[in-house]
């Protein structure tokens, strides 16, 4: 599976953004997959974000963009989303899109250890 993340820009506080990933080669079974979005802010570790369930039922965010991002899916379009508004300067950061089999487990899909696949990385920029 190749993942190829897009959306990324240059916005101010309190602007939306919103993130496509889009899934190419084996996603006959895209919804057997649960999707993450991590990021990389500079000189900063990669920290977790948000998970999707392949089912779209289940969804876990990290404390800090709770109530602001939104994790979606569209199976259609082999397609996860992440819906990013009322954003910050500490948003800054390379946002990467991933990918996991197996069964979503919310205590463990914080972990980068569960995605397999990963994509390249978009560049968010929060800034006046």
């Amino acid at each position: 599976v190749q993942l190829q993340a897009s959306g990324g820009g240059l916005v101010q506080p309190g602007d939306s953004l919103r993130l496509s990933c889009v899934a190419s080669g084996r996603t006959a079974t895209f919804t057997r997959y649960s999707m993450g979005w991590f990021r990389q802010a500079p000189g900063k570790g990669r920290e977790f974000v948000a998970a999707i369930s392949g089912s779209g039922l289940l969804t876990k965010y990290t404390d800090s963009v709770k109530g602001r991002f939104t994790i979606s899916r569209d199976d259609a379009k082999n397609t996860a989303y992440l819906q990013m508004t009322s954003l910050k300067p500490e948003d800054t950061a390379v946002y990467y899109c991933a990918a996991s089999e197996g069964v979503f487990n919310p205590q463990r899909m914080g972990r980068e250890f569960m995605y397999k696949y990963w994509g390249q990385g978009t560049q968010v920029t929060v800034s006046s």
